[in-house]
C-alpha cells in the first residue's frame, strides 16, 4: 500500500483544529502522526501566512482559524480556507 495522501500535514492540521480549537500540540502530532516539532513548524506556518491566530487561555493555546483567508496555489486561489474545510467536513460518505 501507498504512503501518500491527498492533504498535507498542515490541512490535517487545520481539519483537526476545526473542530477542536483548544487542542495541546502533543494532541495534534499524535493524531497527525508527526512529530511536536513539525507541528510546531506548521504552526509557525499558518500563524505567519494569517491562516491562524492563537490568543492564550491560562496555561493554554487556543486556536483560531481565519476562514475567509484564501489558499495559496494558483489553482485554488479564489477558494478559502472555510471552503475547504467546509467541503471537508461536510462531504458525504460513500460505500
Amino acid at each position: 500500500m501507498s504512503s501518500w495522501t491527498f492533504l498535507s500535514n498542515h490541512a490535517y492540521v487545520m481539519l483537526l483544529l476545526s473542530k477542536q480549537a483548544g487542542l495541546r500540540m502533543r494532541d495534534i502530532a499524535g493524531k497527525v502522526d508527526i512529530t511536536g516539532r513539525a507541528v510546531q513548524r506548521i504552526l509557525h506556518d499558518l500563524v505567519e501566512q494569517g491562516y491562524v491566530v492563537v490568543t492564550k487561555a491560562g496555561r493554554r493555546n487556543q486556536y483560531e482559524l481565519c476562514l475567509d483567508t484564501h489558499l495559496r496555489h494558483p489553482l485554488e486561489a479564489g477558494d478559502t480556507i472555510g471552503n475547504l474545510l467546509q467541503g471537508l467536513l461536510e462531504a458525504p460518505a460513500r460505500s
